[in-house]
């Protein structure tokens, strides 16, 4: 097992050496989603917790289409926690979410519990 998971790392890293900065981003993303971040976004209003995003992989922040300037808002996925419990229960679905950075208030961490 730990010679396949050399061999795989070699390979990576030998491909990115040849790739472009954004290549590189991609792949360093896909390495990362690959070994397991287990992220939580919490979302407050009026300091209340409102919604909750567990088992996220990566929150990004989204880039203008000439690729040199942030846009004001993240992006990601994750299962929506609907009853704020931090479990992935029954029913509860990965979706595709965004926040802003103007008027959305939030906190995203590593899930302490895993």
């Amino acid at each position: 097992m730990k010679t396949k998971l050399f061999i795989s790392a070699a390979v990576a890293l030998f491909l990115m050496t040849g790739c472009t900065q954004e290549t590189q981003n991609r792949l360093g993303r896909a390495i990362q989603n690959w070994t397991g971040t287990d992220g939580v976004l919490e979302i407050y209003n009026g300091g209340k917790l409102v919604r909750k995003f567990i088992k996220i992989d990566k929150l990004t922040t989204a880039i203008s289409t000439d690729g040199d300037t942030d846009r004001p808002y993240r992006f990601g996925y994750g299962i929506f926690d609907a009853n704020l419990n931090g479990v992935a229960d029954k029913g509860e679905k990965r979706v595709y979410f965004e926040i802003s950075d103007y008027s959305t208030q939030y906190v995203f961490f590593e899930n302490p519990n895993h």
